[in-house]
């Protein structure tokens, strides 16, 4: 298996001793030439001074002044290492100091110079741990005899040489292509590459879902392993795999679904009411682990990947179609489930919940369109009609219940602060917050908010079982946004005429964002202004330690469980919940007589015990803590690519409608000019400041706006522009902009300050 410095190194924890065949394990190292590229990496680390060597094996060295840190690089040969832990300072790198680092490379840094006030602490790169461009997009040029690969990305500082292949390059000179790094650079020689795809004569001239797979190196094809493993699995499922789970083939079983799902269904519901004030609500997940063993083919191929990518129509899923239809919830099919069965009273507050391996038999599949035409016949969902379903009295009234009950579990979801953002997004993948942290509200939403408030439980019920069983899991953490960025946002809708204000000066609070929602609700800007909301939402990212979720408004505690298909943390939770089925202990000692309900909610609190044996407990939590960063940096390059093709998306529309106008809302102003977000179309261009012919604009950056010294005209946060699309790169998704209307009259109370030092790029009307 190839392997990074960094994996390599993150299996070294506590400055405890590592012997090379647990290395060996751990990396999947099985042949001799993977065997022998672990001792070089072993031999290189203990020379640098990185690990040490004891009586034949290694331990990890930690030397002050030495940090970790991602590039982050400028088309100008600015570089800075960004560390990962909160308020650690970024720290500059000359280009001279890179040791041939690379945009988006994990570096260890040595810090040569301390920052002050003013000033970036200054370093030179130690280590490249994991390199982040396997492959480039490039375009090809002729250097004398031979050929060269100029990336398109401005922030790749370099060159490769290209290797023949059996195309003519000669024949592809200035063409699009698509290089894989076949060496890194070593001394003085170029890297060396070769192209491996032909895009096209321009960006434009190729497939956008071409483009953006090739720039972020998305795998398109399985391993030939991981699919051979897929195709030796059963096409049904045998009596074995039925034995010692609880069959709950009986309940009525529901999955609802956003219309034309790609890859698969892992999610069920079934409700009973129990009584006149509690109901039994079962959320049923597809237990993929029971097919997907850890470091088998499959496993790999899937940690690699980290989840699953949609691009537009197109899905590169994280499994092979096979193990989909083995576990995808299909109704008439037995399939295995990780079932967490919930008893909650009227208000919908838990009483109490299990967990259990089970059997399950979906009844119906039914799409949130059919849904909302059920619950709501004759309204209007905001989507294109739908056939009428017919479906049985029986699942009508179940319909009825879980809109009731999920109606009940947002509130209480409210309640404690959570809040909801009215987009038009339609990237809703999973039947939860998803990626960006925070439940968005779209249409059909009675439907699609019954799911998510169960899934929703779900994954908060696990995290708090987990912390309570003591063993290691891996948390979804949302931390707060920034202050300052919240603040340049309410001084925006200031400009507005809403008045947005803090509970606390000095914090952000989730409390803050669901009063901000209900005022954007009664603005005509509202799709812009929470557009912008959730703009400056922080990513949420994987921890092996539980912390708050914003988002959410929890304080502590909350994982991914609902969806093993399409995120491979998902996958991970499942296997320690069986690890505990398999082997925990529940009770302190076998001579003990009391003894706790490892499935159940009762245990909480009275287990002071290690749940799991100590060999697995360790193992789960030293592989956890070697992974996380990995699943995060997976799931963010998903979303740039996904956000990346939606942006080719719009470029392409722009481009298409050059010379038409507009109408926008400035969001941003600097002083070279100013941004403007087409409402519409949620699209954003520039407006630079050379392009205001009419006279002599100032920067005045407190009041972030820009004031004709003549004509009084001024362009600030939140006025309404009407623009003309001037020009559009495709490939970068840069829009200049021209105002052709709009802006707001400078009143003559309001004081004017000095030009600012950067405003000098002000222009004289010709």
């Amino acid at each position: 298996m190839e392997f990074s410095i960094a994996t390599l190194l993150s299996n070294f924890t506590d400055d405890k001793l590592v012997a090379p065949k647990a290395l060996e394990k751990k990396l999947n190292c099985e042949d001799e030439v993977s065997l022998r590229k672990l001792q070089i990496a072993l031999d290189a680390l203990e020379k640098t001074g990185i690990l040490v060597k004891d009586k034949g094996k290694y331990r990890r060295v930690t030397e002050d002044g030495v940090v970790e840190g991602k590039l982050r690089c400028s088309s100008k040969g600015f570089c800075f290492a960004i560390q990962e832990a909160e308020d650690s300072e970024d720290i500059y790198i000359k280009e001279s100091h890179l040791s041939t680092a690379w945009n988006g490379d994990r570096v260890l840094v040595r810090v040569t110079k301390e920052g002050s006030r003013r000033r970036s602490p200054e370093g030179e790169v130690k280590l490249i741990l994991e390199r982040a461009n396997s492959s480039v997009l490039a375009r090809v040029k002729q250097a004398e005899e031979k050929f060269r690969a100029v990336p398109l990305d401005d922030r790749l500082l370099f060159e490769l040489d290209l290797q023949p292949n059996g195309n003519s390059l000669s024949e592809v000179i200035d063409y699009l292509v698509h290089v894989e790094v076949l060496r890194y650079p070593l001394g003085q020689q170029l890297p060396l590459g070769k192209v491996t795809q032909i895009l096209g004569s321009d960006a434009q001239s190729a497939t956008d879902t071409d483009i953006v797979s090739c720039k972020y190196d998305l795998t398109r094809a399985f391993s030939p392993q991981a699919l051979a493993a897929a195709q030796a699995l059963p096409g049904e499922l045998h009596s074995s795999d039925l034995s010692d789970r609880l069959d709950l083939r009986h309940l009525l079983t529901l999955t609802l679904n956003a219309d034309g799902i790609k890859d698969g269904c892992d999610d069920a519901l079934t409700l009973e009411k129990i009584g006149d004030d509690r109901w039994r609500l079962g959320v049923h997940i597809a237990d993929v682990s029971h097919f997907v063993s850890a470091g088998s083919p499959l496993d790999q191929d899937a940690q690699k990947r980290g989840t699953s990518v949609y691009l537009g129509d197109t899905v590169l899923p994280m499994f092979p179609e096979q193990i989909s239809q083995l576990c995808c919830l299909t109704p008439g099919s037995a399939r295995v489930a990780l079932s967490v069965m919930f008893i909650l009273d009227s208000t919908a507050q838990v009483i109490e919940f299990e967990v259990q391996p089970t059997v399950v038999q979906v009844d119906h599949n039914l799409t949130y369109q059919q849904v909302q035409t059920i619950l709501e016949p004759g309204g209007d969902s905001g989507e294109s009609a739908e056939e009428p379903i017919q479906v049985s009295a029986e699942v009508a009234e179940m319909l009825g219940q879980l809109r009731q009950l999920s109606q009940a579990l947002g509130e209480r979801r409210r309640e404690r602060g959570a809040f909801d953002l009215n987009l038009p997004d339609t990237k809703l993948h999973y039947d939860d917050e998803g990626v960006l942290g925070a439940v968005i509200v779209s249409l059909p939403l009675v439907a699609r908010s019954i799911v998510v408030e169960c899934m929703l439980l779900a994954n908060q019920s696990i995290a708090a079982h987990l912390q309570a069983l003591g063993v290691p899991g891996i948390y979804r953490v949302h931390p707060a946004p920034n202050v300052g960025d919240v603040q340049d946002l309410m001084k925006l809708v200031g400009n507005m005429g809403i008045d947005l204000t803090l509970e606390q000066e000095d914090t952000i609070q989730p409390q803050d964002y669901q009063s901000f929602t209900v005022k954007f609700a009664q603005s005509r800007a509202e799709k812009v202004l929470t557009y912008l909301l959730r703009e400056n939402l922080k990513p949420a990212t994987y921890s092996v330690t539980p912390r708050a979720h914003f988002g959410l408004s929890l304080k502590q505690g909350y994982t991914h469980f609902t969806a093993p298909l399409r995120r491979y943390p998902d996958l991970l939770v499942h296997r320690v919940l069986h690890a505990v089925f398999e082997y925990g202990r529940d009770r302190r000692s076998s001579r003990a007589k009391d003894n706790v309900n490892l499935y159940h909610s009762s245990s909480h609190g009275h287990i002071n015990w290690n749940v799991l044996p100590p060999e697995t407990h360790q193992e789960f939590e030293s592989y956890f803590a070697s992974i996380v960063s990995h699943l995060t940096e997976r799931e963010k390059v998903a979303q740039e690519a996904e956000d990346d093709l939606e942006g080719l998306k719009k470029a392409g529309f722009m481009k298409a409608h050059t010379g038409e106008i507009f109408q926008g809302l400035i969001t941003g102003v600097q002083s070279y000019g100013f941004f403007v977000e087409i409402e519409d179309l949620l699209v954003e261009g520039l407006v630079h400041v050379s392009s205001l012919k009419d006279d002599w604009y100032e920067f005045r950056s407190r009041q972030q706006k820009l004031v004709g010294r003549k004509n009084r005209r001024q362009y600030k946060l939140g006025d309404r522009v009407d623009v003309q699309v001037k020009s559009v790169d495709y490939y970068r998704q840069q829009i200049d902009l021209i105002a052709v209307g709009g802006g707001s009259e400078a009143t003559e109370d309001e004081p004017d300050e000095p030009m600012s030092s950067n405003s000098e790029s002000g222009f004289e009307a010709e």
